[in-house]
């Protein structure tokens, strides 16, 4: 386990999750953004930094609603193939806190985010007066708490991925970017960013600069031509990525350390920023432009054309993220993660999960078993999620909150105060009404192949129990993500072993036939998605060495 040190730094931490979280004091202050940054400013300010010092850290900032961490990743681990030494600021964490400030890779350790940690902290209580509020939120600690790492800790640069929209965010007091991205667009944090992807592309043009060079993939036009005019209204020339196949051409193709024809757009952008980065500072070994058509899509000039170098194809193809299309492969048990939790990204998540599938080696002896282990949070609209992930025929679907234990005081990393467990477990159960309508509506087309009910049977929220590969997927709710893998995994992972189960685990009767179901299964195949914040807790059980 963590220090007690470091233990103690996160729960201070913690405390900065004003109760109502972050998201709602967003959209309380929002009415005067201007204010927000200036706030941000006296902060920075407060905390021994100008905004120009800034300057000095070579950033690569990028927003996005959709892989603008999988682009950072992308772009951070090329960099660094060239030997260059990195900072990496992201969000939201999986399992530590310390994820988000990453140097060369790799978390910050527990020391030295202890370090930093408490001389910031002490740093902005002894600098407060009466005019102002002694300690910022969360994830704007956070943000200075980075740029005050990658500056001490000497970075050549820093990869900065946005928190929420661009503009208004607070990573944007950055001033002089080297270069900038926008990964693909679509809806999320409607309450915070407006309900049109016009709308939330406008926020994310924000993260423009006068002069500094941007670079988008292909999307559709209306939010394209929304950035187009953001580009222009503020002298920023933006380009458009072309695809990697126009990249590979009269190359080998390129391999890519994370899985999912998503991710292609992704490692486009992320070399375009790359090698933007490396021609604006003048590093040698930027990649051989080939004669660059300068062609013309929706008015926006294409980003030139030029061959991948061996140091990028390195880094694409070394490139880790985790919880993004992640695969664990554990004896009878294969566990696909996938933090997706907006429509496109789900659908992208489905796309990647059945075409796994199809290419695995089928076990001979015994059947196999697909699971669904799912939640969603914030103001996501579950219904139409758990509709797009209908196509992959689970036989079971599983909800449970984004708790790993039903009592996690002892770990620091995991605590959110921003719910309470009725109001977690009530959602959970309205996710578990809305599958079971959706497998109704699936199941009975017609009068004669609908199940007869048992007469007197249960009509709770529990469904009566079925054989697998009827019309109808069994569903159950868990109360934390520790009871939900003991269950699907039946004892038969070989690295998530925990104790005995609590009493009641099996008791109910779906859980019982299920239970035998999963023990005879020759494979199973369990997909993790709905919630970054779930896969998180999953890799932490799963993955013990992640908390160490």
């Amino acid at each position: 386990e963590p220090s007690m040190e470091y233990q103690d730094a996160v729960r201070m931490l913690n405390t900065l999750q004003t109760n109502a979280g972050y998201l709602e004091q967003v959209k309380r202050q929002r009415g005067d953004p201007q204010t927000q940054l200036e706030a941000m400013e006296l902060y920075l300010a407060r905390s021994g930094l100008q905004v120009e010092d800034l300057d000095r850290l070579n950033i690569i900032h990028v927003t996005g609603t959709k892989g603008k961490g999988s682009t950072c990743a992308f772009t951070e681990c090329i960099l660094r193939s060239y030997g260059l030494k990195t900072g990496f600021f992201s969000s939201p964490h999986l399992v530590q806190v310390r994820e988000r400030i990453r140097i060369n890779g790799q978390p910050i350790s527990p020391e030295l985010f202890t370090k930093y940690f408490w001389r910031l902290y002490h740093r902005l209580e002894e600098t407060k007066d009466g005019s102002c509020v002694s300690m910022p939120p969360y994830f704007r600690f956070l943000t200075l708490m980075a740029f005050h790492v990658f500056l001490q800790e000497k970075v050549d640069l820093a990869v900065v991925e946005v928190g929420i929209g661009g503009a208004y965010d607070c990573t944007n007091i950055i001033r002089k970017p080297v270069v900038c991205g926008v990964s693909s667009l679509g809806i999320d944090h409607t309450s915070l960013l407006g309900d049109t992807v016009e709308k939330i592309a406008w926020q994310k043009g924000g993260i423009f600069k006068q002069g500094v060079p941007a670079f988008t993939v292909l999307q559709p036009e209306g939010p394209l031509a929304v950035l187009r005019d953001r580009a222009q209204q503020i002298s920023c020339p933006l380009y458009l990525c072309p695809t990697l196949e126009t990249l590979e051409e009269g190359g080998p193709p390129l391999a890519l350390g994370l899985d999912g024809e998503h991710q292609r757009s992704n490692a486009a952008l992320a070399l375009q920023l790359a090698h933007c980065w490396l021609q604006r500072q003048d590093r040698h070994g930027a990649g051989e432009v080939k004669a660059s058509r300068p062609g013309l899509l929706w008015q926006l000039p294409l980003a030139p054309v030029f061959q991948p170098t061996s140091h990028m194809r390195l880094g694409l193809r070394n490139t880790e993220w985790l919880g993004r299309t992640q695969v664990l492969r554990r004896g009878p048990l294969t566990w696909y993660l996938d933090g997706a939790h907006t429509p496109s990204s789900v659908q992208a998540c489905v796309r990647w999960f059945r075409q796994a599938l199809q290419g695995r080696e089928r076990p001979s002896g015994g059947p196999e078993v697909r699971v669904l282990l799912f939640n969603a949070t914030g103001d996501r609209d579950p219904a139409a999620l758990l509709k797009l992930l209908q196509p992959c025929q689970f036989d079971y679907a599983v909800f449970c909150p984004n708790l790993t234990e039903v009592s996690s005081t002892g770990n620091a990393d995991q605590q959110n105060f921003t719910v309470t467990l009725d109001q977690v477990l009530l959602r959970c159960l309205e996710h578990q009404q809305h599958w079971n309508h959706l497998d109704e509506e699936q199941a009975s087309p017609d009068l004669w192949s609908a199940p007869s009910p048992e007469p007197g049977g249960p009509t709770s929220l529990l469904l009566a129990p079925h054989p697998p590969h009827t019309c109808s997927a069994s569903s159950l709710v868990f109360s934390c993500i520790s009871h939900a893998l003991q269950w699907i995994s039946q004892g038969r992972d070989p690295v998530f072993q925990p104790p005995t189960p609590p009493k009641g685990l099996l008791t109910h009767p779906v859980a019982h036939s299920g239970a035998s179901v999963l023990h005879e299964a020759a494979a199973i195949h369990v997909l993790v998605t709905g919630s970054l914040h779930l896969v998180g807790g999953v890799l932490k059980l799963l993955e013990p060495a992640l908390s160490q």
